[in-house]
This record gives structure tokens, C-alpha cells and sequence, in this order.
């Protein structure tokens, strides 16, 4: 079928030969010259080494680049067992502080559940359609609750209809006869979140003896959804769009247990009716330019089932139904059903199409969705996700068009971060690339020929690499190389190294090519053996899993290196963070106001809110819940303190739903390590701090508590001021104070202090 066929009608062999040649191949070779011969062999010879030469150096290239074991093997083939130690414990202290990033990632505030909605509904009594009267007691709730939930209230209310109608309750009273009112509301309680084990005692036996006269109701979420199937019928709102006449039934109760916009729409239609609300529907147009109104059943479902359904999104007649659909598609839905979830505050909504952007993520669309979570309305939580995929498919997206598209800044966060899942040399090789493409972008931005795709153009002929000005691109690559930790590229003797130290890309070389001043062999990759600033290694799990092996080897079978994990404490402490020694906070909290943070500062712009003292209080024990953990207090014994106890605050403050700035603010003023604080404080907790004064105001605060420490501690304990001081901060800190204890030259026997007031102030310390 797929013959050629000639001008004569018959077949013609697939090769066309020349007509004076044999079809053998020796025939070819007898009737050729020899010198003819000689170069056919050569050609063929020729064309095969060459081509073996390609596969050859293709596979020595993809050998190089996916052996990391091989790579790190020969690294640490010279190491005795106290390094690899050493690196161990440092991979394993990533290990567990990654552990503790990614839940503090993934820590979001909880979406209420309809239990929990409906909980609320019926303590605060929102737009209540009935008032049930028991002993005198009087009991808003919702009709369409009631009737959903029990056929005894079904038939009741049924009898007695209207809004805001008032029923007497007797058949309960009959049938239980010692039942009490507070009884009665816990029935009601149970029917509304499905919960009947709360009453206890002699209430829970009376609920039980109500069951015949009741009803047993169903379990809470097939109820709902069969009050969502027949809002047809039973529904006392209708939800209509300015750009189509299609109406969508729903029930009052259900809107205001679930969103705070319809719960305020309803009680400001409520308050505008007055009296005259007697009407049993109640019709809200809503905005399609805001809301769309194929996304109807998608909103509605998510109200009573407490799950987003993409499936019900309403198509127009045109558009064609993509089943399955694509996972560009469903995010875009998604995106769209975030932003109405934010707009009527229903955070069941936005947190599961945030769920499902996440579960349709992929290489293709990673950097359009990291796009839109970077935007002010979209969503922190998918963006720490999608930052997550970037840096765990690192070498995958480094090998795809998607790294040329990538913006300067998103590739720059993700080669910030240790748990990047990747060699340096991949990160180095992806890091040129992009910045070549880059420049690539622009020379055609700025082709001076006026008719672009002609012979001559740029555009058209395409940007070759050997045009590529090294100025250029060091100029390009100056913020973004200094991410890649040069120090840990191995083999140190890659071609992509030095090529790119030769072009000039690279101003300062690793320190081991370079050595010390003595001549010394410099390992980067233990601390304290390096000549510069130390560069941790990234958590690469190729390189960590051949480490372990390798000690183990090297320590007999049976020797976990996870047993000899050891705290590593900074070479130059932190002084600011062993503040956070209990004493030291136990002060600060019993500090008067007057020298306390001033928290009462004026608003200008870019405040954060500071949570009041509840708030405050339920995040502290929820953080010494969180240290309770098994996996927290092996990062505490392995890890840096420091990082698991901010990685623990920023969990917990995400959590409680505030922005990653009040971490740094609490665990700096130390606010969430105090168990109480008197009532008088309460109000200056609730003030509001601007980001652009935390630092000064912490550092000053942190000032007052050292000094003050110092000096308590001093006349305590009778002791010299540097033995008492010692006590609160290491010995490099006393380093500035000691300064000015030093006599220089001939001091005067009497210090003064000249105001210029014409008097002689002695100050009171001397």
C-alpha cells in the first residue's frame, strides 16, 4: 500500500540505484576505480566511527550527569570515619528540619465543617424562620433544619406554616413527661450537628426514650444531601444572575450557617423588611461578572456537602463537555471557584479548588499557577506547594522549555533553599542555561532591523550560543549565581566549571581550587574546615543515601549513623536568640507596661495584626503541643534549635491563619512562651505593629531585658558584674561591654556630665 508506483503503472523499489550498477553490492565495488573504493571505505568507516563517537560521548555525558552515587563515592573516598560522620549528621539534620518545613507548609487554617457551622447556627440563632416554645422556653431555629433532620418536626411544622411562626411543643413533654427544657435544647443541638452524645446523665436517657416519638435520625451528611436534591421544592431562596433568568433553589438556614456574605445579606434584607417579613422565599441576584453562573451548583454543593465537585459546572450549549478533563482546564476552573470562595468568605470553597490546583499540578502548568498564588488574590498555601514541586522536580523542570520561561526571582527562591533535589552541577548547568536564554530574549528585543523573519534578520536565523557576548551574560547571571554553592560541585574538575570560570561567569572560584594562604587541603563540605563563610550541602538525597552507605561500611554492618546525631551549636552565637532562656522571659513578662515593647504605635502602612490574648493563649499551647511530638524533639536533639523552633511558630501561626511576619514578631518578643498576662496588658496586645519598626523596637527591647537581667542578677547573687553577665550571655557577647571597662591613658578620679546648663551632673551609677 504504501509502494511507490512509476509512470508505466508498476511498483518501483524503494531505492532508486543508478541504472548502470548491479543490485549487488559486489557488483558496486568490482566496477568502481580504486580510488573510488578506497574512498567508499573511508566514508564508511568514517560515518561509523563518528556516529560511534556521538553515542559514545552521549552516553559518557548521561553517565556523568545521573551517576551522583558514583560522583559522591569518589568525593569521599579519601575520608576517614570522623568526617563522614560529620556530613551524616548534617544530612540528618536537614532531614528533620525538611520534615518540619513541609508541615509547616502545608499548615493552613482548618475550613469549618457543616457540623461546625451548624453548631453555630444554632447557639447564635442566625436568621431563625421559627420560634419553638417548650416550658415557657422560648427556641429560634430553622424550619428547614428541623424538618430535614426528624419527621416529628417535619409533620409539626408542616401544620404551622409561614415565616417567623411560633409553635408550641407538647408531644415531647408527653412522651417524656421529666423532660427538662435544657433537654429540649439539647435535642435540638443534636439534630443540628448529628452529635447526641453530648448530654449526658439523665438527659441522655431521656433522648433515648425520645426516639420512638421522634424519629432516629440519619447520619448528618446524608441529610444534607438530600435537603440539597429536593431545594427544588422545600427551598426558601432563590439565587438568581443579572445575565440569565435560571434560578437556583437553596435554603436560608444553609447560606447563613456557611457564609458570612449571605449571612449579613440576609439579615440586612431581614431588618429592611421589618415586620412585613412574612414572604417564605427570599430571591438574591447575584452578580455574574463576579460570580458566574456556571459555577451555581458547584457553590451550592460545596454549602451542603462540604466538597468541590467540578463536575457540576454548567456549560453552555456551544461548549464542548471535556470528560476527563484536562489538568490545565480544571485548574483554571479551579482558580476561578477560588476567587468566589474568598469573595462570599466560604473558606470550604477556596480550600478545596486550593486542593485541587495542587492535585493537577504539573511540569506544564507549574509556573502559571505559581504566577497566580503570587498574586494578591491568590493563595499563599498553593504557592508553597507549587515552590515545593519546583524544587523536588528541579532536574526534570531544569530540562524542560519551562526553565527559559521561569522569572528571575522564582528560580532564585527555589536555589535558596537546602532541600533542593539536585546536584550543584545541575543547578549550575540549569542556572546558564536559562541565563543564555535570557539573553537570547534580548538581542531579538533589540534587533535594529526594521522587517523581522527576513534572510537577514535575527529572528530568523536564530540566535546562535557562539554570538553570545560572556559580558552579557555575566551581567545577567550576577544576582542568580551566587545561589549556587560552587564549594560543593563535584567532580571538581567538570567541564561546566571550568568552562564557566573561563568565560569569566564565575568572578571568584570555589575555595577548593583556590587553598589557603598555608597550603592547606580545605574540605567545604564539613563545617569549621572551610577558609570563607561555610555553605551547608544541600539535602540531596542521591549524595545522602551513599554517604550513609559508605559509613556504614566503614563502621560494620548493624552502626546507625542517626545514633551518633549531635547538636551543632553555631560558631559565633546568636545573642539575640538566647533570650529565649525561660528566666530571661519570665522577666520580660512581669516587666511593668512602661518598659515594655511599646505596642501602641501609629498605623502608616504594611502592619501586621497582633492576636489578642485568647488568640495568643491558644496558639501557646497549641506550640507545646507541637514540641510534644516525636519528630519535633528528635529535630530538637539533632537539628539547630533555632530553625525547629521558628519552623514550629510559623506552623502554628499559619495555622491560626495569620501572615508569616507575626512568627518573626512573636518569637522575638517572646510573647508566645507567657502562660498569662494581667488584664491591664490586654489592650496593648491588641494593637497593631508596623513591619517597618519590629526591628529597632525588638532590638531595644532586647536591650532593656539584657541590661536589666544584668543588674537583678548582679545584686542578687553579691557576685562581679562579668560573672553575673556571663550567666545570661556567652562570651563573645560581653566582647562590646567589656570595651568600655577598659582604662586607657589617666582617667579622671570623678566622671561629670556637662548638660549645658551650666552645672556639673555626677551621673547616679557612680
Amino acid at each position: 500500500m504504501g509502494a511507490n508506483v512509476s509512470s508505466s503503472g508498476e511498483k518501483a523499489s524503494p531505492t532508486c540505484n543508478p541504472p548502470t550498477a548491479s543490485s549487488s553490492k559486489g557488483n558496486i565495488i568490482a566496477k568502481s576505480p580504486p580510488s573510488d573504493l578506497m574512498k567508499i571505505k573511508k566514508r564508511k568507516h568514517s560515518g561509523f566511527a563518528t556516529l560511534r563517537r556521538k553515542i559514545i560521548r552521549h552516553y559518557k555525558r548521561l553517565s556523568k550527569s545521573l551517576d551522583h552515587a558514583r560522583a559522591i563515592r569518589d568525593l569521599i573516598s579519601t575520608w576517614n570515619s570522623s568526617e563522614l560522620s560529620t556530613l551524616v549528621q548534617e544530612y540528618e539534620q536537614l532531614a528533620v528540619l525538611k520534615e518540619l518545613t513541609i508541615q509547616a507548609d502545608l499548615a493552613r487554617p482548618p475550613a469549618p465543617s457543616a457540623k461546625q457551622d451548624l453548631s453555630d447556627l444554632y447557639d447564635y440563632k442566625f436568621c431563625a424562620d421559627v420560634e419553638l416554645v417548650f416550658q415557657r422556653a422560648v427556641f429560634p431555629a430553622h424550619r428547614a433544619i428541623l424538618s430535614a433532620r426528624c419527621p416529628y418536626f417535619r409533620r409539626l411544622l408542616a401544620a404551622h406554616p409561614g415565616r417567623g411562626a411560633r409553635v408550641t411543643i407538647d408531644a415531647a413533654a408527653a412522651a417524656a413527661p421529666g423532660m427538662r427544657a435544657a433537654t429540649f435544647s439539647a435535642l435540638l443541638r443534636g439534630l443540628y450537628t448529628g452529635d447526641f452524645a453530648a448530654a449526658g446523665g439523665e438527659d441522655a436517657d431521656v433522648l433515648a426514650r425520645l426516639s420512638d416519638e421522634f424519629g432516629t435520625p440519619n447520619a448528618l451528611d446524608g441529610d444534607l444531601q438530600e435537603l440539597l436534591e429536593g431545594a427544588g421544592e422545600s427551598g426558601d431562596v432563590v439565587l438568581l444572575f443579572s445575565a440569565n433568568s435560571q434560578e437556583f433553589r437553596c435554603h436560608r438556614a444553609i447560606l447563613a450557617a456557611r457564609s458570612l456574605f449571605f449571612r449579613n445579606l440576609l439579615a440586612r434584607r431581614a431588618r429592611a423588611e421589618g415586620d412585613a417579613a412574612t414572604a417564605t422565599t427570599t430571591r438574591i441576584v447575584l452578580d455574574e461578572n463576579v460570580i458566574p453562573r456556571r459555577y451555581a451548583l458547584v457553590l451550592l454543593h460545596s454549602l451542603y456537602v462540604d466538597a468541590v465537585d467540578l463536575s457540576c459546572v454548567l456549560r453552555a450549549a456551544t461548549e464542548p463537555d471535556v470528560k476527563p478533563k484536562t489538568p490545565q482546564l480544571a485548574i483554571d476552573e479551579a482558580m476561578e471557584v477560588h476567587q468566589i470562595g474568598r469573595f462570599l468568605d466560604l473558606a470550604i470553597l477556596s480550600q478545596g479548588s486550593e486542593d485541587i490546583i495542587i492535585e493537577n499540578l504539573n511540569t506544564d502548568n507549574m509556573l502559571s499557577v505559581l504566577r497566580w498564588a503570587s498574586q494578591p488574590h491568590g493563595s499563599d498555601w498553593v504557592y508553597r506547594q507549587a515552590m515545593h514541586f519546583l524544587r523536588e522536580e528541579f532536574v526534570s523542570i531544569a530540562n524542560s522549555p519551562v526553565l527559559y520561561d521561569m522569572e528571575q526571582h522564582l528560580l532564585m527562591e527555589a536555589l535558596k533553599s537546602d532541600y533542593l533535589q539536585a546536584s550543584e552541577l545541575e543547578v549550575l548547568t540549569a542556572v546558564i542555561k536559562w541565563g543564555e536564554q535570557q539573553l537570547m530574549k534580548q538581542i531579538e528585543e533589540r534587533e535594529p532591523n526594521l522587517l523581522s523573519h527576513t534572510a537577514h534578520s535575527v529572528s530568523k536565523k536564530g540566535v546562535k550560543k557562539r554570538d553570545l557576548s560572556d559580558r552579557e551574560l555575566r551581567e545577567i547571571l550576577s544576582d542568580i549565581i551566587g545561589y549556587v554553592r560552587l564549594e560543593h560541585v563535584i567532580p571538581t574538575t567538570s567541564d561546566i566549571l571550568n568552562n564557566a570560570i573561563r568565560r569569566g561567569l564565575i568572578s571568584r572560584p570555589p575555595l577548593h581550587m583556590l587553598g589557603d594562604e598555608l597550603g592547606e587541603r580545605v574540605n567545604p563540605w564539613l563545617a569549621g574546615q572551610q577558609g570563607g563563610v561555610y555553605k551547608r550541602p544541600r539535602l540531596f538525597t542521591p549524595y545522602m543515601d551513599e554517604v550513609k552507605a559508605a559509613l556504614e561500611e566503614r563502621l560494620g554492618e548493624g552502626v546507625a549513623p542517626s545514633s551518633q546525631c549531635r547538636v551543632r551549636m553555631s560558631h559565633i552565637p546568636d545573642t539575640l536568640y538566647m533570650l529565649e532562656d525561660k528566666e530571661c522571659q519570665q522577666y520580660y513578662a512581669d516587666l511593668p507596661s512602661s518598659q515594655r515593647l511599646p505596642l501602641a504605635v501609629d498605623i502608616i502602612a504594611g502592619d501586621i495584626p497582633v492576636p489578642d490574648l485568647d488568640t495568643v493563649q491558644a496558639m501557646t499551647k497549641r506550640e507545646s503541643d507541637l514540641h510534644q511530638l516525636t519528630s519535633v524533639q528528635r529535630a530538637l536533639a539533632c537539628g539547630d534549635r533555632r530553625a525547629v523552633h521558628h519552623e514550629i511558630k510559623l506552623r502554628v501561626v499559619r495555622e491560626f491563619g495569620l501572615p508569616d511576619m507575626v512568627a518573626d514578631v512573636l518569637s522575638n518578643v517572646g510573647q508566645l512562651h507567657h502562660e498569662e498576662e494581667p488584664k491591664e496588658r490586654r489592650s496593648a496586645a491588641q494593637m497593631r505593629v508596623p513591619v517597618q519598626k519590629v526591628a529597632p523596637e525588638l532590638i531595644a527591647a532586647s536591650t532593656l531585658v539584657m541590661e536589666d537581667s544584668y543588674s537583678l542578677s548582679a545584686e542578687a547573687s553579691g557576685c562581679s558584674h562579668d560573672s553575673s553577665y556571663s550567666d545570661v550571655m556567652p562570651d563573645i557577647a560581653m566582647a562590646a561591654r567589656s570595651l568600655s571597662q577598659i582604662s586607657i591613658g589617666e582617667a579622671s578620679p570623678t566622671a561629670t556630665l556637662d548638660l549645658g546648663d551650666g552645672n556639673i551632673h555626677v551621673p547616679a551609677f557612680l
